[in-house]
């Protein structure tokens, strides 16, 4: 399955809190954008894995995600060794993707920091025929993504660039809306957490408007990238 976009998260929901509009945005312009999660978000104080599953399989219909999978790993112990590599790097190989989204590199919870440093390390080494991975029995093709994009979550940084969501906003914030056991949600009863409030959708909306603000955008979304960015003309920089 070759897609133009994979979006990875360590959490449901890490995506749609992410890059949300982003991946709206691709897919109406006819992009093909695959969601990859790590983990099923099993140590959240809120909901369960199992109701994580139906609530990702519902964001990612809302974005129009072309598909979404999870691999599994072990919820609150990310670590960037060969066995976490191996089946990253299979994934990437899966769906070929030219540009790869990912978590921010430093943030509020410690596997967002492993899940960026570990899709990095796995996207080089992605590209080396001499690793060998399968899919169905097959001997998968090396493949390495033209870039690695982080997406700004809790912890504030200065993005690289900005991505006007402008007319996504509200697909972005529906699909966010879909876990309804994570967000803010009148009818739970279950312990509030910092995700919970009302206030962390206002935040959401606030981020968003302040990354678009000086470039003349409503709402954008901020990505950080560890490489130069390339223009042919500048005239189509704002």
């Amino acid at each position: 399955m070759k897609i133009d976009i994979l979006a990875i998260g360590v959490h449901p929901d890490d995506v749609e809190l992410g890059c949300g509009g982003i991946i709206a945005k691709h897919v109406k312009m006819g992009y093909s954008v695959a969601i990859l999660d790590l983990t099923q978000g099993e140590l959240g104080t809120r909901g369960s894995a199992e109701i994580r599953a139906k609530e990702a399989t519902e964001g990612a219909k809302i974005l129009g995600a072309t598909a979404r999978e999870n691999l599994g790993f072990k919820d609150g112990f990310m670590a960037n060794d060969e066995t976490h590599r191996m089946q990253l790097i299979a994934a990437i190989r899966k769906y070929c993707p030219n540009i790869i989204i990912t978590n921010a590199p430093h943030d509020r919870h410690p596997d967002h920091a492993a899940a960026a440093n570990l899709t990095v390390d796995a996207c080089f080494l992605s590209g080396l025929p001499k690793i060998v991975t399968t899919e169905n029995g097959n001997t998968q093709a090396a493949w390495r993504p033209q870039v690695v994009y982080h997406y700004i979550q809790a912890y504030y940084h200065e993005p690289h660039l900005v991505v006007d969501i402008s007319d996504f906003i509200e697909i972005k914030m529906n699909a966010i809306k879909a876990y309804k056991s994570q967000f803010y949600n009148p009818e739970s009863k279950e312990k509030e957490t910092l995700i919970s409030s009302p206030e962390f959708l206002q935040f959401t909306y606030a981020r968003a408007t302040e990354f678009g603000l000086h470039a003349g955008y409503k709402y954008a979304e901020g990505l950080m990238v560890n490489r130069y960015i390339g223009v042919n003309d500048l005239t189509l920089l704002k």
